[in-house]
Parts: structure tokens; sequence; C-alpha cells
């Protein structure tokens, strides 16, 4: 009687650890826990810890409410402005509602994935090319709306939606490198159009400086082949303006007056007759008939006149 309690005892335990085993489940923190009790959902929806279900009437499928990130696979499309371009994309995405994920959708993440796609390949077609380079925000913005309406529904809300790359065709790499090259020639252009006017404004005050003083002239053109020759080039062209050849013609003249009164001060300061010369002799006779002064060389001295020689 005893071994068959025993017996019964074990078995019953045996039984019950089984039942137990199959029972018991264990949710994490970051799940929730939605039962099915024969194919129709429970009243509550589990939380994270130990929790019991009855085997082989309750069906348990655990939900994922961490932020999932999905990257958009590429999407080729013609923007507003006829322009083919790829562009791929990330979205951020949560479970808010464990029980709407699982009963309304078949496949949430799918669905997230085929509803990603499509609002990519719409927000291509209504935007134009510049918006896609630049304004990227506001498509984002666009995107996530597009997404999150019908999102809800499935107890799923987007976070973020971020676009990654843009591809464009090579031809119009080409024609937007021209563009941008253009663009900073034209700016090039104008900057120097400027600087020229500059130039010229500032030109003009340093000439009609310069016309006030001549020899502020000179001085520039020394300083100018001072500038050229500190090159060390083998030829130096010098060009000589009328002003400069006006100016040393005025110069040469005025050193020949000052010369010519030197001269004349000179002559007034000198005796009218000279020094005396020897009477009768054909230098001093020369002398007198030339005007000439100034006594004979030694060797000349004594010599004899003209009338004493045979």
């Amino acid at each position: 009687m005893v071994e068959e309690l025993v017996t019964a005892g074990v078995a019953l335990a045996s039984v019950g650890a089984v039942y137990v085993v199959a029972a018991a489940r264990v949710v994490k923190q970051y799940e929730r826990g939605v039962v099915l009790r024969l194919g129709r959902l429970a009243s509550e929806v589990r939380g994270p810890g130990f929790t019991m279900i009855v085997p082989g009437v309750d069906r348990m499928r655990k939900v994922n409410m961490q932020i999932v990130t999905m990257p958009v696979p590429a999407q080729e499309g013609i923007t507003r402005d006829n322009v083919t371009v790829r562009v791929d994309a990330v979205v951020y995405f949560k479970v808010v509602d464990a029980a709407d994920a699982v009963i309304r959708v078949e496949d949430y993440r799918f669905a997230v994935s085929q509803m990603a796609q499509t609002s990519l390949r719409s927000i291509i077609g209504k935007s134009e090319l510049d918006d896609l380079l630049s304004n990227r925000e506001k498509l984002n913005q666009g995107l996530e709306l597009m997404m999150d309406s019908p999102a809800i529904g499935w107890g799923v809300t987007v976070d973020r939606v971020e676009i990654k790359d843009v591809s464009l065709p090579e031809t119009m790499k080409r024609s937007m490198a021209r563009q941008a090259e253009a663009t900073r020639d034209r700016r090039a252009r104008v900057i120097n159009a400027d600087a020229e006017l500059q130039a010229s404004k500032k030109l003009a005050e340093a000439a009609e400086a310069m016309s006030d003083q001549p020899a502020a002239l000179q001085l520039r053109l020394l300083q100018t082949v001072v500038a050229v020759a500190a090159e060390k080039n083998s030829t130096l062209v010098l060009p000589f303006p009328v002003e400069l050849l006006r100016f040393l013609e005025r110069s040469g003249l005025q050193a020949q007056a000052q010369t010519a009164a030197a001269e004349a001060e000179r002559g007034a300061a000198q005796p009218p007759g000279g020094p005396a010369a020897k009477p009768g002799s054909s230098r001093s006779r020369a002398a007198v008939e030339t005007g000439e002064g100034g006594p004979l060389p030694p060797e000349l001295e004594d010599l004899p006149e003209a009338e004493e020689l045979p």
C-alpha cells in the first residue's frame, strides 16, 4: 500500500514538474508577451518577468519593444525636374502596442520596410534635385509623416527617418561640376572688375597728386626701375616718357645759363691788360695782336727775335 502511494506521489510530482516546465515563460525587460487563448487574445499583455500559461491552450508571442533600426534599400526614381537619382535611407521605429503589432498586421517589420520604400519613391517624385541635396531636413520630416500615419494603426510609431545618400548619374555630376566652375568664374570676374574700379580711382588720385609735383613722377619711375632690376632680368626695357625728356631739357638749359653766368663773373674780375709781356718779343706781339695774355714757357724765352734770324 505504501509503495503504491509512493509511486502515485512520484508520478504526480513528475506530472506537475512537466506541467510547470511546459507552462513557465520568462519575458525579458524589453519584451512584452501577447497571449492567445484558443485563438483569442487574452485580456492583458504579460509584462517582463516570470509568467505562466496553460500548455496546449495558450500560445504566447513575445514582442520586442526596443527601437529598431531598419535600412531602406536604395530606390531609383525620377525627380520633379526630370533627373534620375538613387536614394537610400534608414528608419528608426518601435512598437508601442504589442497586441496591435501581433493582431493587426501579419509581420510589422516587413510592413514598415515596404511602407518606407514606397514613401521614399513618392518623396523622390515630388521633390527637385536641389531639395534632395540641400534641404534634407524637410524631406526627412515629410517621410516621417507619411510613414507614421498608417504605422500607428499597427501599434508602431516611427521615431525618425534619415536620407543617407543621393547617387547621381555621371553626366549630371559633370554638369553640376561645370555649373559650379562657371559660378566660381563669374564671382572671380566680378571681384576682379571691382578691384580694377577701385584701382582706377586710386590711380586717378595719384595722377592728380603727381601733376602738382613733376619730380614725383621721376621718383616713381626710379622705383619701378629698382623693382624690375631686383628680379635679375637679363634685358631691361625702360620707357622714357615725354615729361622726363622735357625735364632733362629744362635742366640742361638751366645748367648752361648758370655756367655762362659764372664765366661772366670770372671775366669781370680779371684785369683787362693781363700779365706783362717782354717788349719786342714775338710772343708779346702775337699776344697783343690776338688779345691773348700770359707768360711764355721757359724754353721759348731765350729764342732770338724774328729780325735777328739769318
